[in-house]
């Protein structure tokens, strides 16, 4: 006799991912979908026994970038491993689409330090969907939802020019976003700290984000400025939704800087009085008080004008060193202020491939090791030629207190902003790659109760769905697709720490990607079921 179901997860509380409180009911999957929730006697193919333990929607992750790597790492284990079903990629203004290949070099050379050193990933493609198309041929285990960048689409049309686009660039901009958006991407993602988009006036952006408003589709922000000017950069965000009547996600909210911490209140309340004139602002957070990206981030932003070797150029003459030096220790820049906010003492270099040594170490302590503190910027500059531009870092610039007040909010939910990697990449990258989801249910639910177990999963499942415009996922209803995580809650925790970062969880059981079982008792099973979601 044939099962009725392929699998069937019995014997669990479920926690359906609306916040609602738990109830028992077992889940009968069939050709990748919910087909019951209820009591089930019928036979299956497989039965997973979840006694004592939650059953709960798979995470997506809002705020990934996983289409740096995934090419590179398609079983995304570091990711599976921690629950994670869809990863939401394409943020801070950084996409591997659309390509120009007369501005293809500029590109790959920027993103450097986010690439897999040594992998070939052909670069054939030239849209969003010829990329994506390549990434689902090979196979990958959770599903991706893709943004298109605006630094990528700006890169496209002017390069690393820094000058205002004119009316034909911005038509060609808008088309190269509006064939993304045909193509299926779910919104447009800024980086605003990060050129070649930093150099983007908000008019320029307005009408950009114009296109996004025909298609339903959202907009997604790293803020121009997280530190000293966080109210007037928020402001910014919610101005370009409020006039275009389009969505608005503010990534990975924070306030850098001992002098700025405790802004989150005023921010938070920025965005409900937004909210109460009808623009729809939400943001979202990971639990840690250390953020991670590139070490270019530490100038400038128009060093970078021209692309990475201009900047390196400029670091060669001494007279544009001593611009760069008054305005990061002094003068007011124009996205991350991260000496001024951690401190040489509080910025780590996390990956740099030509000098392994250096990963691990604080920026103080590199500078003396190789007597370069003596004039810490001038030490900085001579580093960033040594070592070509290419590393990221970690820098601990955030309040705890801060971080729980937006994990608090309601408006809020829990992302990583880290990529696919593995134990065997190396380097020390930020522990949220393997540890973030984990992290919140065991440390913020369990520990320290900040939220109920049910606001957590809300936050992590049918809120990033709701808000992205995922279709049948997040919540566990009949005809819906089945991705599920099956996780003890009295053992789950996180195990990557910043010295130690390439660590799995603890507690999670299962994972259930499109019906198909990913993690098996803990382990991964090499299947990859994931798929490319379009809006």
């Amino acid at each position: 006799m044939a099962s009725s179901f392929d699998l069937v997860i019995k014997g669990g509380l479920v926690v359906d991912g609306t916040g609602n409180p738990w109830f028992r009911k077992d889940i009968g999957i069939t050709n990748g979908k919910i087909t019951r929730l209820g009591h089930i006697t019928e036979d299956s193919g497989k039965t997973m026994d979840a006694t004592g333990m939650i059953v709960s929607p798979g995470f997506i992750d809002l705020h990934n970038h996983s289409d740096f790597s995934i090419l590179a790492y398609p079983s995304a284990e570091s990711y599976i491993m921690q629950g994670v079903t869809t990863a939401v990629v394409g943020n801070c203004g950084l996409s591997l689409v659309p390509l120009n290949p007369d501005k293809l070099a500029l590109l790959k050379r920027y993103l450097l330090p986010f690439l897999r050193a040594g992998f070939d990933y052909g670069w054939e493609w030239r849209t969003l969907a010829e990329f994506y198309q390549k990434v689902e041929k090979q196979g990958i285990s959770l599903n991706l939802a893709p943004l298109v960048g605006q630094g990528t689409i700006r890169l496209c049309v002017k390069g690393f020019d820094s000058t205002g686009a004119s009316a034909e660039e911005m038509n060609q901009m808008k088309k190269l976003l509006a064939q993304s958006l045909e193509d299926g991407a779910f919104g447009m993602s800024t980086g605003l700290i990060y050129p070649p988009g930093s150099y983007s006036s908000t008019e320029e952006l307005i009408e950009l984000a114009s296109v996004l408003r025909e298609y339903g589709a959202i907009y997604t922000t790293h803020m121009r400025n997280e530190g000293n000017r966080l109210m007037e950069s928020l402001e910014e965000a919610i101005r370009i939704g409020e006039e275009n009547d389009i969505p608005v996600e503010i990534s990975h909210h924070k306030a850098t800087g001992e002098s700025n911490w405790g802004k989150v209140n005023a921010t938070l309340r920025l965005m409900e009085q937004a909210r109460q004139r009808g623009v729809e602002v939400n943001c979202d957070v990971y639990p840690y008080i250390a953020g991670s990206t590139t070490i270019t981030t530490l100038l400038p932003t128009w060093t970078l004008a021209g692309g990475i070797e201009k900047m390196l150029a400029r670091l060669k003459d001494k007279q544009t060193r001593q611009s760069i030096r008054r305005e990061v220790a002094a003068g007011p820049m124009a996205g991350l202020e991260g000496i001024r906010d951690a401190g040489w003492d509080g910025i780590f270099v996390a990956e740099c491939p030509s000098k392994k040594e250096y990963q691990g170490k604080s920026l103080e302590d590199i500078l003396k090791e190789t007597d370069r503190f003596d004039d810490p910027y001038e030490g900085l500059f001579d580093l960033l030629l040594e070592i070509e531009g290419n590393a990221t870092i970690i820098a601990f610039m955030m309040d705890e207190d801060d971080v729980r007040t937006v994990m608090s909010s309601p408006l809020s939910s829990f992302v990583s902003d880290s990529w696919v990697t593995a134990p065997d990449a190396g380097g020390k990258p930020h522990p949220r790659a393997y540890g973030t989801f984990p992290r919140v249910l065991g440390k913020y639910v369990r520990e320290e109760k900040l939220l109920t177990l049910e606001q957590a999963i809300r936050k992590m499942t049918s809120l990033p769905a709701t808000k992205i415009g995922l279709k049948s996922r997040g919540i566990f209803r009949e005809g819906f697709w089945a991705d599920v995580v099956i996780f003890d809650q009295a053992v789950i925790k996180d195990q990557a720490t910043f010295d130690d970062p390439h660590r799995y969880p603890e507690g999670i059981e299962y994972v259930v990607v499109n019906g198909q079982v990913v993690v098996d008792h803990g382990r991964l099973t090499g299947v990859r079921p994931g798929k490319i979601l379009s809006r």
